[in-house]
């Protein structure tokens, strides 16, 4: 049977519709908001499989271009792996729906969704995170839903919930909200420098439309939703666990005090190592219960030393940052370079310029286009002291990468005042916790270096949580064993003006609108310190580029002009470019910009497009080739491709009698423009040139 909910959200309706197509998954979603449609589907396997002490949850998200009514650009004319964009959605809906599936459930679990129509006006990232939560909650998946998303932009100083893309061009915020009927699960997006206040007040907005969302959620489980399913989940051994805790807490004790992140893991390994050995024989079938209760015994140490001795693992206050040093232009052949190290968080961060040509060229459901800026995060194994293989980014690098990018985006200055392509590339040498964050700090310093003249410095903090009564415990600046074991990672990136970029990620709690006050409240102390200690290592931006940055030349011409300039197949601008040295892009609209990184190989180049694209002018004087000599005088090319004709009476002072006999073809003269008919024609004058 076919069981239909809808509901109008921001004057559109957006219907949800199961029964109808996918009826072999646990439960599938066909979900529609104006003319974008996407199909969500749930399954998870029925026996646990393999023994884990985690969720195997996937989420797949994918765009299929014929929802566009595009063909791929591909050799093969099919999807290939997944683009940025599909990697960002999957992540996106991963956050927010893995927090409210049982802490124990064990089994295979795969989330799809799959965009089947695009009307180029409402993001499917909403409605995909909307769609795979109502499948979820309608099946009989343990998950503890109801949960649904939505986006909020502002313009013109108006919040407005699921904006268009066309309004989403001129928001100066883009957030992606998720919840439940009384908290936040998780936030995603950036903003032009917004105030805490003003960023509370938009995210509170987009909770109110959740809980409309919700409520027909709600009502589609009411028409069709299925018991949930029974799962087997090994009961807590009491006994065991006091066995473990006993073996294991005098290491942990210690570990938790220990505050160098190598040493305090040496001490976590010896701990579970020697609960194991010294249980093993008594509970042989138990390994995987016991890893878990060591988890318990130092997540449980970690939280009582917060509360009573009120100090962190490495000995730090709750609000305390670790200590940060910065050092910039270490990499003498780069345009920019920068060192960023909190703690044992450190990033190497080089910024690189380029012209209009090194744009990165994007095809997506919305069509072809390119971006100018672009940050690129890499996460090395040997920075956590893992040996692994590196087989390209990860999702995971993908999205911090893009968090980074998102966050320093808003400072970037514009075409018109730096006409550059700006690639960052942040390598991750030491990981604690915060890479990400760090990788604003250093992206920032090094951009600063390379002399890019950004609006204002970005840094980025974590803000952590410990569940506690009556209040929470805020940690700010968490490290890797405080994230791990706590129930917060808040990152916010911004520049002492506001807010640029946030992303929250909840682990088995969720967010109130105090929180989020307290947190940003936090965060924006933590950035000011922090951007304090940067201004000591680059205060601004230097004044002048890096010798080996490209200079950029622009030059405008007319549009009629712009064949002239590229040539028959490209050969007149090839040619420019091999001769000068050069990089040479033309826009439809006539600009052309030359990027040279030796400077009189650029001036060369703009000597020489002006002159393919000068307008012959009266009185002006030229040097040129005589391309054909007549009986009534020569054709003198003057610019290329525009020649004029010097009459036999214009030749010369004394009277001329034959044009041959004191000219040849190929001859190099001096000429002057005497007149311009109506026609174009140009005439010209060698003996007024003399």
């Amino acid at each position: 049977m076919i069981h239909r909910v809808e509901i109008e959200i921001a004057g559109k309706s957006l219907s949800l519709e199961t029964g109808k197509v996918a009826k072999q998954a646990d439960a599938a979603v066909w979900a529609q908001y104006g003319e974008t449609i996407v199909l969500a589907t749930a399954v998870s396997a029925r026996q646990t499989g393999e023994l884990r002490d985690f969720l195997p949850l996937t989420v797949d998200y994918q765009e299929k271009m014929y929802a566009a009514g595009r063909i791929p650009g591909s050799r093969m004319r099919r999807e290939g792996p997944p683009t940025e964009k599909e990697t960002l959605s999957g992540r996106l809906i991963d956050h927010a729906i893995r927090p409210l599936f049982p802490k124990d459930y064990r089994c295979d679990t795969q989330v799809m969704v799959m965009v089947l129509s695009a009307d180029l006006e409402n993001d499917s990232d909403i409605l995909g995170i909307v769609a795979a939560a109502a499948a979820l909650h309608i099946s009989d998946i343990p998950f503890k839903g109801p949960l649904a998303g939505a986006r909020v932009g502002r313009v013109d100083g108006e919040f407005m919930v699921n904006p268009t893309f066309a309004y989403r061009d001129v928001s100066d915020l883009d957030f992606v909200v998720t919840g439940t009927p009384d908290y936040i699960m998780s936030l995603e997006g950036n903003a032009h420098e917004i105030e805490e206040e003003s960023l509370i007040k938009g995210i509170m907005m987009a909770h109110d439309a959740i809980k409309q969302i919700i409520a027909k959620i709600e009502e589609l489980r009411s028409m069709c939703g299925q018991p949930k399913r029974s799962y087997e989940s090994p009961k807590r051994d009491e006994e065991l666990a006091s066995k473990v805790a006993e073996i294991a807490q005098p290491l942990i004790h210690e570990a938790n005090r220990t505050r160098e992140k190598q040493q305090r893991g040496d001490l976590f390994s010896q701990a579970e190592t020697l609960a194991l050995t010294q249980l093993a024989e008594a509970y042989p079938d138990k390994t995987g219960a016991i890893r878990e209760m060591v988890k318990d015994v130092q997540s449980r140490d970690m939280h009582e030393m917060i509360k009573f001795e009120n100090v962190r693992v490495d000995g730090r206050g709750m609000e305390d940052i670790r200590p940060i040093w910065c050092e910039i232009a270490l990499l003498p052949r780069t345009h920019g370079s920068a060192i960023f190290t909190r703690g044992e968080t450190q990033c190497l961060a080089v910024t690189t310029l380029g012209s209009k040509l090194d744009e990165m060229r994007l095809e997506d459901l919305e069509g072809e286009s390119s971006k100018s800026f672009m940050l690129h995060y890499n996460f090395p194994p040997f920075c956590t002291g893992e040996a692994r293989p590196v087989r390209g980014p990860r999702p995971r690098e993908i999205g911090h990468g893009s968090l980074a990018e998102h966050a320093i985006a808003p400072v970037i200055p514009s075409e018109e005042i730096f006409p550059y392509t700006v690639r960052i590339v942040s390598d991750v040498l030491e990981s604690n916790s915060s890479s990400s964050m760090a990788t604003v700090c250093a992206a920032t310093l090094s951009l600063m270096d390379a002399g890019v003249p950004i609006k204002n410095p970005v840094a980025g903090v974590n803000i952590g949580l410990i569940p506690d009564d009556p209040k929470p415990q805020y940690l700010v600046d968490i490290q890797g064993v405080e994230d791990f074991l706590g129930g917060m990672d808040f990152k916010v990136a911004g520049t002492r003006e506001g807010v640029t970029a946030i992303q929250l990620d909840v682990k088995v709690m969720a967010v109130t609108e105090e929180i989020l006050r307290e947190s940003l409240r936090r965060a924006k102390d933590a950035r000011n310190h922090i951007l304090d200690v940067m201004e000591q290592a680059i205060a601004a931006p230097r004044e002048s580029l890096s010798q080996y940055a490209p200079r950029i030349i622009t030059i405008q011409v007319k549009t009629d002009q712009i064949g002239t300039v590229i040539g028959p197949g490209g050969k007149t601008v090839r040619g420019i470019q091999e001769e000068t040295g050069t990089k040479i892009n033309i826009e439809n609209d006539g600009k052309i910009t030359i990027a040279a990184v030796d400077a009189a190989g650029g001036e060369r180049a703009r000597e020489m497009v002006l002159a393919l694209t000068e307008e012959p002018e009266v009185g002006k004087i030229y040097n040129g080739p005589i391309k054909r000599l007549v009986d009534f005088g020569a054709f003198v090319e003057i610019m290329p491709g525009t020649d004029g004709l010097v009459h036999i009476s214009e030749w010369d002072t004394q009277r001329t009698n034959a044009m041959r006999d004191v000219a040849s073809e190929g001859d190099i003269v001096t000429v002057k423009i005497i007149g311009i008919d109506g026609q174009g024609k140009i005439k010209l004058s060698r003996k007024q040139a003399l």
